[in-house]
């Protein structure tokens, strides 16, 4: 199995260690200690049977022998004592990562400037809903993913991968970017034009903007020598039907149970211009705070928008 392999199926890996540990705890706790105990009992009773004989035969005894051997008929088993040892941990990590909080690490720069190429981000899986580990199929409703919400979830071409991206358009928006503009139903967002941005990997300047998606302000890239959409680059995906394209952009109206998602690095993200729109069971949690950066330890316990 591969490093790659291995971290797709990180938390199938944890439910499946949890589960076996879980057991052989159990299995001691409530059956195996107690044949310990019942064979250490039987022992000892034969053992304070014959030092009763030696000592009527005047023979001195020493003492810390029937401590000894209790501790050695009380030992679990390696394997049983690992186990022991190694189950709520294994829980704890879990239940965090599945209920609470989860990390991740920003593998490209889609999301610049908002957020770098190798920081190791928290997202908080609760607050769109409590989900099954597993089958990630939502039990309890929370709050609904709001415009301007940075937010990781299950790529709807490959379900074992997980993307970063804005959220710009919720359910019943109209979601238009013509010209390197964004407009939500017929409101163009505002922007302030920042200094340029200068990209480390490729050592040139991005144009960065201020922009502010309904009440979150946040940091755009543009790249003026790029287009919009790069047409020949977008796929069929469910409700495509929904969108129309043309060189200079696209518009999309979201359907129900839908979200439109953007990368920050606006001519640099494969996003829903792309490959569609993500469903609602796609959802993996709302990202929010840098907590490592072996880069950059200046950002680390930055919180972002």
């Amino acid at each position: 199995m591969t490093l790659q392999s291995i971290l797709e199926n990180f938390a199938l890996i944890l439910f499946v260690l949890m589960v076996v540990t879980g057991v052989i705890w159990f299995l001691d706790r409530f059956y195996l200690s107690k044949q310990r105990r019942a064979k250490a009992n039987a022992a000892l009773a034969e053992f304070d049977a014959r030092n009763a004989r030696l000592s009527a035969d005047g023979i001195k005894l020493e003492s810390s022998g029937r401590a000894a051997l209790e501790a050695n008929l009380l030992r679990q088993p390696t394997w049983v004592e690992y186990s022991g040892s190694f189950f709520p941990v294994i829980a704890m990590v879990f239940f965090l990562r599945s209920f609470l909080y989860e990390p991740f690490k920003i593998p490209s720069s889609s999301m610049v400037p908002t957020l770098l190429v190798g920081d190791l981000i928290l997202v908080n899986k609760f607050t769109y809903g409590i989900r099954l580990p597993i089958l990630n199929k939502k039990v309890i409703e929370v709050n609904q993913p709001q415009r301007g919400d940075v937010m990781v979830f299950k790529y709807p071409k490959n379900m074992s991968l997980d993307y970063i991206k804005r959220v710009v358009g919720v359910p019943g928006d109209t979601v238009t970017y013509q010209n390197k503009r964004l407009t939500i139903n017929g409101q163009t967002l505002p922007e302030t034009p920042l200094p340029d941005y200068l990209n480390e990997d490729s050592l040139d300047y991005s144009k960065q903007y201020m922009e502010k998606l309904s009440t979150v302000e946040h940091t755009i890239a543009i790249r003026e020598d790029k287009p919009p959409i790069a047409l020949r680059g977008v796929m069929d995906f469910p409700h495509k039907d929904a969108c129309t394209f043309n060189v200079e952009g696209f518009s999309c109206t979201v359907p129900a149970g839908q979200y439109f998602m953007m990368g920050d690095n606006r001519d640099n993200s494969e996003d829903s211009r792309y490959w569609g729109f993500v469903p609602d069971q796609n959802i993996v949690g709302k990202a929010f705070l840098v907590w490592m950066n072996w880069g950059h330890f200046q950002r680390i316990g930055t919180f972002f928008k």
